[in-house]
């Protein structure tokens, strides 16, 4: 297949091109640096695009097979000052509506575009059990998932059929949350956050990348489908479970109200609880490798 890929020196998408080359696929890279577009050392071709400019080479997708939309700047890589919560949103809502549009006008549109989302599109839910027949939340991260979805319609209205992956956290030493968690805890000064007792809804590397290749192939999928592992787990049980496997204790605990200070509004989605299970994923059938915190926290730790 050819693919198409925004976000692809995160995490996920890293790994997610290195799954397609690896089985012979034509991967696109959207980039923002013409240093970078043209064919690459790696194989992989890069296509222009500026989605703040709302700019994009279009001409370079026709006939793709397949879009993979992951673009967007980190929830957590800096404390939420009214210009990064616009940045978080931009990044999304805006990088969207100008691929969806390309695409909509497309003389060869894709067969599919997989256009991210996260878990944060249900709000705080506590210890409630969330599927994807839940509704929104009302905090900034649900409003910012309820347009980054809304913003993908125009390639729905021309016939191209849209996923939105609402991903959980993604745990590897490579990036993201885990790239913080696990040295601390390497170094016993990992322990739990807050009371220890809300849900994270975690997934591994390795499932999140063969989630999205499921997504891009399976033609009854679309709408929303939550990637996260089928048990979720509270950050306690994670704390334990990251002390077990490491042999080192997690004795240390930050209150929430430390959080709160260091973080700002930021801290909600450390100490907030999202129990979200992936119903539409598991219903498909999708087969997990790491179906819970135990052989999550083993591929995390490269022991899988």
């Amino acid at each position: 297949m050819r693919i198409a890929v925004t976000g692809s020196t995160g995490l996920i998408g890293s790994a997610l091109v290195d799954s397609l080359l690896a089985d012979g696929h034509e991967v696109l890279r959207l980039v923002r640096r013409r240093s970078r577009t043209g064919p690459q050392p790696d194989g992989t071709v890069g296509v222009g695009w500026n989605p703040l400019l709302m700019q994009i080479d279009a001409a370079a997708l026709e006939g793709v097979d397949a879009v993979v939309h992951l673009a967007g700047a980190g929830v957590g890589d800096r404390r939420w000052t009214d210009a990064y919560r616009r940045e978080i949103r931009d990044s999304r809502v805006l990088g969207t509506e100008t691929l969806a549009a390309a695409l909509s006008r497309l003389k060869e549109p894709p067969g599919v575009l997989v256009s991210a989302s996260a878990v944060g599109y249900y709000g705080q839910t506590g210890d409630q059990l969330i599927d994807e027949g839940a509704p929104a939340g009302s905090d900034f991260l649900a409003e910012v998932c309820r347009e980054w979805e809304r913003a993908a319609r125009p390639a729905e209205d021309a016939g191209i059929r849209v996923v939105h992956p609402r991903t959980g956290l993604v745990l590897d030493a490579g990036g993201g949350a885990g790239a913080r968690l696990l040295p601390l805890f390497r170094l016993a000064l990992g322990g739990r956050l807050g009371d220890g007792g809300q849900y994270w809804s975690l997934i591994s590397l390795a499932d999140e990348v063969a989630a999205l290749r499921f997504l891009i192939e399976r033609r009854e999928l679309s709408g929303p489908v939550n990637l996260t592992g089928p048990a979720p787990v509270t950050n306690r049980e994670l704390t334990e479970e990251l002390s077990r496997q490491l042999g080192r204790p997690a004795v240390f605990a930050v209150p929430e109200w430390a959080l709160r200070a260091a973080l700002g509004e930021m801290a909600v989605e450390v100490v907030g609880s999202h129990r979200v299970v992936p119903k539409a994923l598991s219903d498909a059938g999708f087969v997990f490798r790491d179906p819970d915190v135990g052989t999550i926290v083993a591929a995390a730790l490269g022991e899988r």
